[in-house]
């Protein structure tokens, strides 16, 4: 149970509206009127400088850790550099949009149109993005749902791990700084190379200056609020805070305390200076423990305060709200900030790293249940079995944690990225399911690619079926046979690859010359070595963007029904076919019923899952064959987030059965309410698919009914599964426990499930919070009452 300070807190996250604050956006302008002609890295640096001097400096009642990004309990922060036409265009009806509604004041949007929005205008990414991508490329890509790359140039990138253990831990930002400013006394400005590297460390410099500014000012607020303070342990609080605020994090921490409001303070700075999605936390387990064992050796620190301090930053992690346009909202539902947060797995010599804070942070997810931060788990062959059947408590709980990885698998995906064998197995989450590591630079979520657009266009030549519109490439010629068809497909597939390594590779090109990112430079080793910004492959590793497959499951489904129905049995043309898929099966429910009873993905049958292995392999070989900005090869994923949704909605009917404008499904998993034979056999399909080469991450939801996780027995058996399951080489998966019953509830009276959590795909998030075509989703996939 959680003890009533956290109780409070969560009542304040659940009961505040998300609201968009403007400090950070008029800060940011009035730094970039004055500093005009300097370097870019420079202006970037001076603005986070400014946004740290001048943001309000709110501590809400009670707080433990402090700090953030606006004045509200739960506040939004807009990005001009990035993005400000879609906030013009769309906040006069934030309120009132369907998925992730903000409020925002009347002044606030006046103070936007007037004073921010007119300095930008031509300079921000998103201009600049549309005005150089390629005019082929943008028919496919912009706001089409055929492939997506809308966050990469409406929003910054995110998608980094803090390297705590050998950056910020050891140095502390001040230590940083001072490496910066070290790095300056040995540069003459005589060489290209050397004016860039100038230019970094000045940015460098300023941008811990300006953390180390927004934490002293903290300080001085809680020794204010402590003048005044009645309650003589809550002014102890304050002083400790205080005091607290003036050491981290500008020195290395020196207590459990001092590093948890360090990770804080650290994520407050990442968040302030880019607004962006998967800012992990990486293997907290393993760079918090040290701390934890000696405050607790020196009786510094009960395990009861600790715990709340780890629910505390829970709470924390979820006020703040990614703020993002209302079709990028489509692709990541219910204001989730993908924050991933890994415990377990190995240490980087190969024995398990299982500590007592790796069952703290399961036991902070269930008792808080928010929906920050994205709880991960690597399990491995020595992992404790005590651990495990904890793991299954917690999906017993119903909150859609934790995501279950496959240590093993996560290794192998980076080992073939690149790096050395220790370093690949220190691996954590990145966003949904991608296996990371602290000192690499990638775009671990570059573009999503429609894969049932590929099946239409094939059987269309190459039109939409909702639009009429030439999409993709013409067809080649008639079909005589189920091989010609599938070729087709995956000539159609190929096409809208090289159309999203198009849109990656210019968007990696802009981030370069407009967006660096000086203060997340600092976070990930390799960029104060080298003296280069993240955006200009400044990390110890690049690799290569993700471009993430969606709809693999409706792809195998259909070219099944299509080698069975039209080619084997002859039961049907392809132009019968071709007829009931242009009348949305209109007058043709035999056929649909003939469509919908062949073989289908997710139940063990090798007639289709062997379907999806030759789309999957083909799909990663296609991807790996282009290079990005910085000469390093794509990578291949099938993950989720509720990409699934939109790209559905913007393709016909397919062959398979499915209706038009309905959702597919998301990363390996099959097609709601077609895998009709058990969850094993579920399983066993999906671990056919070769996960260890998709280094971009593979996912597999399956959803159970609560009453079958009651018994200890049936607990340990779903551990078994697990097991079993990543024996075969599968990933990832992860669990709904919950009714359809108690959905259908949410959806008659959202105020009474406020903090209902649901798994979406690679996250959970408050169902409440979902728009009710993702809810009908959800509600919508095999239900499994027995294993």
């Amino acid at each position: 149970m959680i003890n009533e300070r956290i109780k409070s807190f969560k009542e304040s996250y659940i009961n505040s509206t998300p609201s968009i604050s403007i400090e950070r956006a008029a800060a940011f302008t009035a730094s970039h009127k004055k500093t005009e002609g300097e370097a870019v890295i420079i202006r970037r640096a001076k603005a986070f400088l400014e946004v740290c001097r001048t943001l309000p400096t709110t501590i809400f009642a009670d707080e433990l850790i402090v700090g953030s990004i606006g004045e509200f309990r739960r506040p939004g922060i807009i990005c001009p550099e990035y993005s400000w036409k879609w906030v013009k265009d769309e906040m006069d009806s934030f309120e009132n949009r369907k998925q992730d509604p903000y409020c925002i004041a009347a002044t606030a949007k006046k103070i936007l149109r007037d004073e921010i929005f007119p300095y930008w205008q031509g300079k921000s990414l998103e201009e600049t993005f549309l005005a150089r991508i390629n005019q082929e490329t943008a028919k496919l890509l912009i706001d089409t749902g055929i492939i997506d790359n809308d966050s990469k140039w409406r929003s910054a990138v995110g998608e980094v791990t803090a390297d705590y253990q050998d950056v910020v831990f050891k140095k502390g930002f001040g230590g940083l700084r001072t490496e910066a400013l070290d790095h300056l006394k040995n540069l003459e400005p005589v060489t290209p190379a050397a004016l860039e590297q100038i230019d970094f460390y000045r940015a460098a410099s300023l941008a811990c200056e300006g953390i180390i500014t927004l934490a002293r000012r903290y300080a001085d607020k809680a020794a204010e609020l402590a003048q005044t303070e009645t309650d003589a342990d809550r002014k102890a609080e304050l002083l400790q805070i205080a005091a607290t605020c003036r050491r981290v994090p500008e020195h290395p921490p020196e207590s459990f305390y001092e590093a948890m409001q360090t990770v804080w303070f650290t994520q407050l700075g990442s968040i302030l200076s880019e607004n962006s999605l998967a800012l992990n936390l990486g293997r907290f387990d393993q760079y918090m423990y040290p701390y934890y064992a000696a405050d607790q050796a020196k009786a510094a620190i009960t395990r009861e305060k600790a715990q709340e301090l780890i629910e505390a930053l829970w709470i924390k992690l979820s006020e703040w709200v990614w703020a993002i346009s209302s079709n990028t909202a489509k692709f990541f539902a219910g204001y989730n900030s993908f924050q991933n947060l890994t415990v377990g797995g190995r240490t980087r010599e190969g024995r398990d790293a299982t500590n007592e804070l790796s069952y703290m942070c399961l036991k902070a997810t269930e008792n808080v249940k928010t929906h920050q931060p994205g709880l991960s788990v690597r399990i491995h062959p020595d992992s404790p079995p005590e651990f495990l059947l904890a793991v299954c408590k917690l999906v017993r709980a119903g909150t859609g944690f934790p995501a279950i990885h496959n240590d093993r698998v996560g290794s192998e995906m980076l080992l073939a990225a690149g790096l050395s064998p220790a370093d690949a197995r220190d691996w954590s989450n990145c966003g949904c399911v991608v296996p990371h590591f602290r000192k690499v630079g990638e775009w671990t979520s570059a573009v999503n690619i429609n894969f049932a657009a590929a099946i239409e266009y094939a059987l269309n030549d190459g039109k939409s079926r909702i639009t009429g519109q030439d999409m993709g490439l013409r067809q080649a010629g008639e079909f005589s046979s189920y091989e010609q068809v599938k070729n087709e497909f995956l000539r159609q597939l190929a096409y809208l690859v090289k159309h999203a390594v198009s849109g990656s590779i210019t968007a990696q090109q802009i981030h370069a010359e407009i967006v660096p990112r000086p203060y997340l430079s600092l976070l990930v080793d390799g960029c104060m070595e080298k003296g280069k910004d993240l955006s200009r492959g400044g990390a110890a590793y690049n690799i290569g963007p993700v471009l993430t497959g969606i709809g693999v499951a409706d792809a195998a489904n259909s070219l099944a029904v299509i080698k069975k129905l039209v080619f084997e049995e002859r039961k049907y043309t392809l132009a019968e076919l071709r007829k009931a898929l242009a009348a949305n099966w209109e007058g043709y429910e035999r056929l649909r019923q003939e469509a919908l009873a062949c073989p289908k993905y997710g139940n063990d049958d090798d007639y289709v899952d062997s379907i999806a292995v030759e789309i999957t392999d083909f799909y990663h070989k296609e991807v790996r064959a282009y290079r990005d900005y910085f000469g390093s090869p794509f990578n291949s994923a099938f993950m989720g987030i509720s990409n699934y949704i939109p790209a559905g909605s913007v393709i016909g009917a397919t062959p398979d059965g499915r209706k038009a404008k309905s959702p597919l499904t998301e990363g390996v998993s099959p097609h709601a309410g077609t895998d009709l034979t058990s969850p094993t056999a579920a399983m066993r399909s999906a671990a056919k698919i070769n996960h260890d080469v998709h280094a971009g991450g593979t996912l597999l939801n399956i959803k159970f009914a609560p009453e079958l996780l009651q018994s200890e027995r049936n607990l340990k058996n779903l551990a078994a599964i697990i097991r079993a399951y990543f024996a075969l080489g599968a990933f990832h998966v992860q669990f709904n426990v919950i009714s359809s019953e108690i959905l259908k509830k949410a959806q008659e009276r959202p105020e009474d499930y406020k903090d209902l959590l649901v798994r979406v795909a690679g996250y959970s998030t408050q169902f409440v919070n979902l728009s009710r075509e993702a809810q009908d989703a959800i509600i919508a996939r095999t239900t499994y009452e027995t294993m």
